[in-house]
């Protein structure tokens, strides 16, 4: 209906799944816009693709984390998948050691960068990453023009940190480097 307000909201749909969320998949799979869902615990996140500002978010660290990630031997790569099938988080980026390269799924990796957008769940990732033992995570706040820096503590926690350990790079100094991507002007629905 035209001009009609669209409900968003998380929606499970149970098994057997009927044939029309099949053909949706299957028209994700052939359009590539799988390739941002992740599986928590089972549960199909299906992500819609980036925004622009996302991407130059995106674009701008991969820029500067670049030079860092060669400095400490460190793989820079973006959307990776972390875990496995059945349960899995596809970070912005991730830096990873060499040695724990996997062909697909990846086990660990030293760092991940989410970069936060209006309604993610970036913080609700926090357990995965520190169950597969994610050194740090870096998030950049889009609207905030922010940037976190968390480093997993003994208690199997993340912690804020002024600087990262893994990059030798502090969080003000990464933000101050970004010029950060115009947000749109806000449209009326």
């Amino acid at each position: 209906m035209p001009g009609a307000t669209v409900l968003r909201m998380p929606t499970l749909v149970t098994d057997p799944p009927p044939p029309e969320f099949e053909a949706l998949l299957e028209r994700r799979r052939e359009q590539d816009l799988d390739r941002w869902d992740e599986v928590w615990d089972g549960v199909l996140h299906m992500n819609p693709p980036p925004s622009r500002e996302h991407e130059l978010l995106a674009s701008r660290l991969h820029r500067i984390l670049g030079p860092l990630a060669d400095a400490a031997g460190l793989d820079l790569l973006g959307g990776v998948g972390l875990g496995i099938l059945e349960n899995n988080r596809v970070p912005d980026l991730a830096l990873q050691r060499p040695e724990d390269a996997q062909a697909q799924w990846q086990r660990t990796v030293a760092m991940v960068v989410e970069i936060r957008s209006r309604g993610d769940d970036t913080y609700k990732k926090l357990p995965f990453y520190a169950e597969h033992q994610v050194d740090e995570v870096l998030v950049a706040d889009l609207a905030q023009h922010t940037v976190a820096l968390l480093r997993l503590q003994a208690s199997g926690k993340y912690e804020p940190a002024v600087e990262s350990v893994v990059l030798g790079v502090g969080a003000a100094e990464l933000a101050n480097q970004l010029g950060w991507p115009n947000q749109p002007p806000s449209r009326a629905d």
